[in-house]
C-alpha cells in the first residue's frame, strides 16, 4: 500500500476573499463561481466509498475499491475545511466497499455492511468517533448486506434496509441500529427484495423507499414500486409507484417535504440511463414528472445535495453537474428546471461519493467509463 500523503486542495473553499487556489491541475477558480472546480486528489483512487460530513465541518471519506473491485480499502481520509486539505485518517476495522455511513446524533459515524476484501458481504459494523479519531467494532447486523440503504430516524436510531446478501440473493429485510445499546434488531420487512434503491426521510418521520432492482443478469428486474416505512408501526406499506422503473438513481427531500427522484437507468444500464426526474408528494402519495435533466446519468446514489428553496445540486453520474430549481414554476403550474453548471468532470464518474461543503458539495472518486476508480476531487458550487 502506498505511503499516506497530504494533498493540498483549494485552501479557499470557505474563505471570503481569496481569488484562486493552487492544486495538482493548476489554479482553482474561486468557489463562489458556479460550477465544478478541481480541488486535488485523494490519497487513494476510490469508488463505492462514502463521504460523511462531521459535526466539526470535516468530511470523512471511507473505504471503497481501487484499481479493481478486488482492491478494497480499509483506509480513510479526512477533508479539513479550515485547512483546505485531505489528511490521512485512521483505518477502519474492516476493508469494505458498497457500505453505508450514517452520522449519529452524538457525532459518531456508523459504518455498516458492504463487500469485504474477499468479495463476500459483511454483517459487521463499526463506529468512528471524531473525538478519539478511532474506529471501533459495534454490534453485527442481523444479516450480511451490501448495496443497502441506511437513514437516521427522528429518534436517533438508524434504519438499514435491503441490499444483497450475495450476488444471487437480494434482501427484503430491514433492521434498526440503536446507538444506546450498540445492537441491531430486525424490523418489518419490505414488500419485496431490492438493492440500488433510495431511502429518504420525510418531514413526518416516515421513510420513502423507491425503485431499485432484484436479481442479476438474466434475472435482473428493475422496479417501479415504492413503499413507506413507519417507525411508529415498525412496518412498510405500499404507496404510489414511480412513473418509470429505475435503479442506481438518487433522491433528495426538498425544502417543502416533497422528494425529488433523479435519473437512474433501466435494465440496460448505460444504454438505458435516464434524463428524467419525478417528484413524490407525501400528501397525495403519488409521483409526478418534472423537468428533464440536461444529461442522462446513473450510478449517482448519494451524490445529490438538497439546497434551500426547493432546489437541489446533482453532481455525479455524468460529465457535468446540474442545478434543479423550481422557483415560481410550481405556482404557475410548470415543471421544475435542471440547468447544467459551468465546468466539467471531464467524463462521468460512477459510484462517486459527495458531501455538503459550504454552499455546495465536495465530490470524490468514482470510476469512469474508461476504467478503474479515480482519486479525483471536485468542489461543485451552485
Amino acid at each position: 500500500m502506498r505511503r499516506p500523503r497530504v494533498r493540498l486542495v483549494a485552501a479557499c473553499l470557505l474563505a471570503a476573499g481569496c481569488g484562486a487556489c493552487g492544486g495538482p491541475g493548476g489554479p482553482t477558480t474561486h468557489p463562489r463561481a458556479a460550477g465544478a472546480h478541481r480541488v486535488g486528489d485523494l490519497d487513494h483512487p476510490r469508488a463505492a466509498h462514502t463521504a460523511t460530513p462531521l459535526a466539526d465541518g470535516r468530511i470523512l471519506v471511507a473505504g471503497g475499491f481501487g484499481a479493481d473491485e478486488g482492491e478494497v480499502w480499509a483506509s480513510t481520509e479526512l477533508f479539513d475545511r479550515a485547512a483546505g486539505r485531505f489528511r490521512p485518517g485512521p483505518a477502519m476495522v474492516a476493508a469494505r466497499q458498497s457500505h453505508t455511513a450514517t452520522r449519529l446524533r452524538d457525532g459518531r459515524v456508523l459504518i455498516a455492511g458492504g463487500y469485504g476484501a474477499d468479495g463476500r458481504t459483511l454483517a459487521s459494523a463499526e463506529l468512528f468517533d471524531p473525538a478519539t479519531r478511532r474506529f471501533a467494532a459495534t454490534g453485527r447486523m442481523t444479516a450480511p448486506r451490501a448495496g443497502q440503504a441506511a437513514v437516521l430516524l427522528r429518534d436517533g436510531t438508524v434504519l438499514v434496509l435491503g441490499g444483497e446478501a450475495s450476488l444471487s440473493h437480494t434482501l427484503a429485510s430491514a433492521e434498526i441500529y440503536d446507538p444506546a445499546t450498540g445492537r441491531f434488531v430486525a424490523t418489518g420487512a419490505m414488500s419485496g427484495a431490492r438493492t440500488s434503491h433510495t431511502a429518504t426521510v420525510l418531514p413526518d418521520g416516515r421513510v420513502l423507499v423507491a425503485g431499485g432492482h432484484r436479481g442479476r443478469r438474466a434475472s435482473l428486474r428493475v422496479l417501479r414500486g415504492a413503499e413507506l416505512y413507519d417507525p411508529a408501526a415498525g412496518a412498510f406499506t405500499a404507496t404510489g409507484a414511480l412513473r418509470a422503473r429505475r435503479h442506481k438513481h438518487d433522491a433528495v427531500t426538498l425544502a417543502d417535504g416533497r422528494v425529488l427522484v433523479i435519473a437512474g437507468a433501466d435494465e440496460r444500464d448505460d444504454r438505458g440511463a435516464y434524463d428524467t426526474a419525478e417528484i413524490y408528494d407525501p400528501r397525495r402519495g403519488t409521483f409526478a414528472p418534472t423537468g428533464a435533466l440536461a444529461q442522462a446519468r446513473y450510478k449517482l446514489q448519494g451524490t445529490s445535495i438538497a439546497l434551500m428553496g426547493d432546489a437541489a445540486l446533482v453532481t455525479a453520474g455524468a460529465a457535468r453537474p446540474e442545478l434543479f430549481h423550481e422557483g415560481r414554476a410550481r405556482a404557475a403550474g410548470r415543471s421544475g428546471r435542471f440547468r447544467a453548471l459551468p465546468g466539467s468532470f471531464g467524463t462521468a464518474h460512477f459510484f462517486a461519493a459527495a458531501a455538503p461543503v459550504g454552499r455546495g458539495a465536495l465530490v470524490t472518486g468514482g470510476y469512469t467509463p474508461a476504467g478503474p476508480a479515480t482519486a479525483d476531487a471536485w468542489l461543485v458550487t451552485p
